[in-house]
Formats: C-alpha cells, sequence, structure tokens
C-alpha cells in the first residue's frame, strides 16, 4: 500500500485559522462526552422509574412502562434521532415550533441528539433494573413490608440499593453503548469525535491518521469508565451477591 503516513498534520493550522487539526479533536471528543453524559442523565433517571414500574403489582403502571420500552427499544436509534429533529418541531405548536428552528444550529443538535438517545437508553436500562429487582428474593420485599415500611419505602431503602448493586456491570455496558451511539449525532450535523475525524480526513487526506486519532480517545474514554465502575463495583459489593468474594 502507497500510503503517506503524516503524524504531524494535527498541528497545522486549519484553513479558517486560529485552531489546529488537534483543537478540532479536542472540540469533537468534548460534543461527545457532554451528549453521552446529558443523555445518561436521562437515561438512568427515566429507566430506573420505568424499571421499578415495571415490577409493580399495579397492571397500568406496568403496562405502560412496558409499551414505553417496547416502542424505544424496537425503533433504530437514528430513526428516533430524525424524528426528534425533524419531525417534532413540526408537530408542536408553532411558536415552540419556529423558537426551536430558530436556535442556535449547534444548540439544536446538540439538545436533540442527547434527548433522542437518553430516551433510547432509557428503555435499555429499564430493563437492567428489572432484571436487578427481579434477581433478589422475594423475602428482602416481604421483610420491608413486614418492618412498616411503604411500598414506595421499601423501593427505596431495601430493593433499589441492593438491585443497584448487582447490574452495575450491564449498566457500565449501558454506558459504553451510550458514549458509543453518541456519534450518531454526526448525521444532523453536530461534530462530535466521528464527525471531526471525517471532516479532518476530507480536509488533509490523511484517512488513516484521524480516524485512528479518533480510535484512540474512544479507547481511552471507554478504558476510563471501565476502571471506574470496576473500582465502583468493588466498594459497594455485598457479601452473597454477584461479584462478591
Amino acid at each position: 500500500m502507497n500510503y503517506n503516513w503524516n503524524w504531524s498534520v494535527f498541528f497545522r493550522e486549519v484553513p479558517s485559522g486560529g485552531a489546529t487539526y488537534v483543537d478540532w479533536l479536542l472540540s469533537g471528543l468534548g460534543w461527545t462526552l457532554a451528549v453521552a453524559i446529558s443523555a445518561w442523565l436521562i437515561a438512568f433517571v427515566l429507566g430506573s422509574v420505568l424499571g421499578v414500574l415495571r415490577t409493580l403489582p399495579s397492571r397500568f403502571l406496568s403496562g405502560i412502562a412496558t409499551t414505553y420500552v417496547e416502542v424505544f427499544r424496537n425503533i433504530p436509534l437514528l430513526v428516533q434521532l430524525f424524528i426528534w429533529f425533524y419531525v417534532v418541531p413540526e408537530l408542536l405548536p408553532r411558536e415552540i415550533g419556529d423558537a426551536i428552528k430558530q436556535m442556535d444550529p449547534t444548540t439544536s443538535q446538540f439538545m436533540t441528539a442527547f434527548i433522542a438517545l437518553g430516551l433510547f437508553t432509557a428503555a435499555r436500562v429499564c430493563e437492567q433494573v428489572r432484571a436487578g429487582i427481579e434477581s433478589l428474593a422475594r423475602g428482602q420485599k416481604n421483610a420491608g413490608l413486614a418492618l412498616g415500611l411503604t411500598l414506595g419505602q421499601t423501593y427505596r431503602h431495601v430493593l433499589l440499593p441492593m438491585a443497584f448493586r448487582v447490574i452495575i456491570p450491564p449498566l457500565t455496558s449501558e454506558f459504553l453503548n451510550i458514549f458509543k451511539n453518541s456519534a450518531v449525532a454526526l448525521t444532523i450535523g453536530l461534530l462530535e469525535l466521528t464527525a471531526q475525524s471525517r471532516q479532518i480526513s476530507e480536509y488533509t487526506a490523511q484517512t488513516f491518521e484521524a480516524f485512528i486519532a479518533a480510535t484512540v480517545l474512544y479507547l481511552i474514554v471507554t478504558m476510563i469508565v471501565m476502571l471506574a465502575m470496576r473500582h465502583l463495583e468493588k466498594r459497594v459489593r455485598v457479601p452473597g451477591y454477584i461479584g462478591a468474594n
């Protein structure tokens, strides 16, 4: 293969001036982290609530959560992203829709990306939380109720603390997925890490360098997350449960 490697390309000034290609990469990484973390906050909170609803004795509340999971889990993320970006503003009242369309493009792209990604991942987190709660012995719930706790207090003080300990490994996988799935934001114009890498490739023709650099940055972030969650798992593990010694 006749290819001229040139890693110094990252330190060249971009055509518009005032920045280098390294700055573009770091800017893309910043947007990727912002989208992933914002989306994860939505996914974790909403997914936890839905996971609890799925385990309640109320068929109505459980049905609401089940319907949400089936809808958001079975529609491709890219389709959901396009619906939020192109369709939803047209369905809202005119004043609100016009306000969204007149927003700064980057702000609009960022908000759409993390909302769509957060709602999509919430369906997956919901199933993780449900599985964690259902993996616990039924005696734990009965013991909480026997002590005089309400059902809500039993979930808050007994079931959820144990369930979250059990599902730390799959939750870690979901966070890594949300970080990687943030790359779909490039399809609506957000210059996150993958988009910046492609832009560098187009400007410099150094395709391999651009995408290898992006790959390394993705790996660094995912390794940091994995190590942090592994440490957390060791700190909160309970003897006799998954991951315990």
